[in-house]
C-alpha cells in the first residue's frame, strides 16, 4: 500500500513542494527549529510513546513518521485515501485491525505495528522500512531491497530521517548531541 504525502490545504512556507497533479500540489513538511516539530500535544505524545513501546520502536522514530505523514493531525486524509496520524491506506488499516483510522490510538498502533513489521522484514534498516511505509514493501523488494527511485519516496525517507535526527538532538544535552550519529544506521 502506498502512502502519499499530505495535501496541504493552506499554503505553508515551511513545506517543500514535491509535485503537482490534478488533485493539486503535494508537499512534505520540512523541519526547522521553533516549528511545529516541538509542539506535539502532550496527550498525543503520550499515545505515540505508548504505541512505540508496545511495538518495540524508538518513540522518536514514530513521532518523526507522524510529523511527516500528518503533521500530527488525526483527521488528515490524503488524496490517495490514506487516513489519520500515520496515513494508513484502507487495506493496511484492515490488515492491522484498525477499524477507525481516525481514532488516534488505533491509528498509532496500526502504524506502529506496520512499521515494526517492515523493520523486521528489512533487517532493522530504518531507511528501507520508511521507503516501504511510503511506497509499499513490494516496491522496495522489486528494487532489489533498495529505496525505490521515486522522487516522492526518496524525499519522504530523507524528511522522516531529518525529523528523527532533529527530535533526537533536541532530547540530548548539547555535549552529547555533537557525538550523536548523523542519521539512523543502515544495515549493509
Amino acid at each position: 500500500d502506498a502512502v502519499g504525502p499530505l495535501l496541504l490545504v493552506e499554503p505553508d512556507r515551511r513545506a517543500r513542494l514535491l509535485w503537482r497533479d490534478v488533485n493539486g500540489p503535494k508537499a512534505i513538511f520540512l523541519p526547522n527549529r521553533g516549528s511545529f516539530l516541538y509542539k506535539f500535544p502532550p496527550a498525543l505524545l503520550a499515545d505515540v510513546e505508548a504505541a512505540a513501546r508496545t511495538h518495540s520502536l524508538d518513540p522518536l522514530l514514530l513521532k518523526a513518521l507522524v510529523s511527516v505523514e500528518s503533521r500530527a493531525n488525526p483527521k488528515a486524509r490524503s488524496p490517495k485515501g490514506a487516513m489519520g496520524l500515520t496515513q494508513l491506506m484502507p487495506g493496511t488499516a484492515k490488515r492491522y485491525g484498525v477499524s477507525n483510522a481516525y481514532d488516534p490510538r488505533q491509528n498509532l498502533n496500526g502504524g506502529a505495528r506496520y512499521l515494526r513489521d517492515l523493520l523486521t522484514l528489512f533487517r532493522e534498516d530504518v531507511h528501507l522500512a520508511l521507503a516501504a511505509f511510503n511506497a509499499g514493501e513490494n516496491a522496495v523488494i522489486r528494487n532489489g531491497n533498495r529505496i525505490p527511485p521515486y522522487e516522492e519516496t526518496q524525499g519522504y525517507v530523507g524528511c522522516v530521517v531529518s525529523h528523527y535526527r532533529t527530535f533526537k538532538a533536541a532530547r540530548m544535552p548539547a555535549a552529547k548531541a555533537e557525538q550523536a550519529p548523523a542519521e539512523p544506521s543502515r544495515k549493509q
